[in-house]
């Protein structure tokens, strides 16, 4: 197997130092738009664990360009590391370049254009989905939504529907936290442009009789308590993929996904978006040299830390999992899968802090899965359409066993 990476940032960074101790591949191409940033995830491996591992600079956004990376570089599977916004061209030149594609998360989504609050518009997934027989048709396979979350707990669900429940009544994905760090009043722990884009998106839930629908932002509150320590922690309605993904292949009468973000954090979010700072279209600002274009979001993020540098100064643990609960033998079970991550332990093991970590070992897993041919396919596909035992047998081998907890 021969991979491009494209994203070099916090959860690309951590895939290089997970898969660098795997055999399953022999080359991985680390591309990025900032060359250093390339380069210094491929140095950091060094020796020998970086002999398979090439630094190239690539526009994520240039979808002939990183066909031709692909291409030039006999590259048979593209693993995208870059947030929503490059989704589309790099899903494109996979297919141009007849290479396997992966992603974290899906093609973006828009609010219905009159009841945002009602019903669905453009859906996350919608526009990778569209094009899902043509993949079919060409033998070609895209597994969408392969991180953390979107990615394991879709896998959860579909464990649960095959080897837990006879009848699911319910799939609620329940992500939280206890996570602090030390120096910063907001120090989000993963890319804020991918989180204000799902938090302040009108949320999306899937009921059997009604199909997709939306509702408010931070809607539906209630409290979720979270094992290994972390705790009650109160989570809200938000939008993202397992909802949109789950239902396509794992029959449930009602899905949702639930993010636990605490008070203040929904605050912040909320001022940003009465400021109109969540926004991508560009507004133009005075600088030394003239007006300059910029997107109120990026600016956003450009004031912020950088997640992957928090590790340091990080303390705590998350946790991402998935809460079934249906009917087993005619008896009522309700079951919540998880997977920890302590801070302290990936720090100490990768250098990762323990966010960019969770979402990056699920992909490297995958391809795994891919490589060997426990996992195979053709079109469009989300992690549920495979055997879940594989891959979460592969999961504990790298050293980062899940857990079940009955309710």
């Amino acid at each position: 197997m021969r991979v491009v990476l494209v994203g070099a940032g916090g959860v690309g960074t951590a895939i290089t130092r997970i898969a660098a101790r795997r055999p399953f591949f022999d080359t991985m191409i680390v591309a990025d738009y900032d060359p250093g940033r390339a380069e210094a995830a491929v140095t950091a491996l060094g020796g020998e664990l970086g002999d398979r591992f090439r630094a190239e600079r690539v526009d994520a956004s240039d979808e002939s360009a990183v066909t031709a990376l692909l291409e030039r570089h006999s590259c048979d599977v593209l693993l995208n590391a870059t947030d929503p916004r490059f989704v589309m061209p790099l899903f494109r030149a996979a297919r141009s370049a007849g290479a396997t594609y992966v992603d974290m998360a899906m093609s973006l989504s828009r609010p219905h254009p009159e009841r945002p609050y009602e019903q669905c518009g453009v859906k996350l997934g919608d526009e990778q989905f569209t094009q899902a027989e043509e993949w079919e048709k060409a033998g070609a396979l895209a597994v969408v939504g392969m991180g953390v979350e979107p990615g394991l707990s879709d896998v959860f669900a579909r464990y649960a529907a095959d080897e837990l429940f006879d009848e699911i009544e319910e799939i609620g994905v329940r992500d939280g936290a206890d996570l602090t760090v030390d120096g910063y009043d907001f120090a989000p722990s993963f890319s804020i442009w991918t989180t204000i884009e799902e938090c302040l998106n009108p949320p999306v839930v899937y009921e059997a009789d009604r199909g997709w629908f939306t509702t408010e932002p931070f809607s539906e509150p209630e409290v979720f308590d979270f094992p290994e320590g972390i705790g009650p922690v109160e989570c809200v309605n938000v939008e993202h993929e397992e909802v949109l993904l789950v239902p396509r292949w794992v029959g449930a009468r009602r899905v949702t996904f639930k993010y636990g973000l605490g008070r203040e954090f929904i605050e912040t979010l909320r001022t940003l978006h009465l400021l109109g700072l969540d926004r991508t279209d560009q507004v133009t600002v005075p600088s030394a040299t003239g007006p300059v274009a910029v997107s109120p979001r990026d600016v956003v993020a450009a004031c912020l830390p950088d997640p992957a540098t928090l590790g340091e100064r990080m303390h705590g643990k998350t946790c991402a999992g998935t809460w079934v609960k249906g009917v087993k033998d005619g008896a009522p079970r309700e079951v919540y899968l998880y997977h920890v991550v302590d801070n302290q332990w990936s720090m100490a093991e990768y250098g990762c802090q323990a966010v960019v970590w969770q979402t990056a070992v699920n992909p490297v897993v995958a391809l795994e899965l891919l490589a060997t041919g426990a996992w195979s396919g053709t079109g469009v596909l989300g992690p549920e359409a495979f055997p879940a035992r594989p891959f979460l047998d592969l999961l504990t081998a790298y050293g980062s066993p899940w857990g079940i907890r009955e309710q």
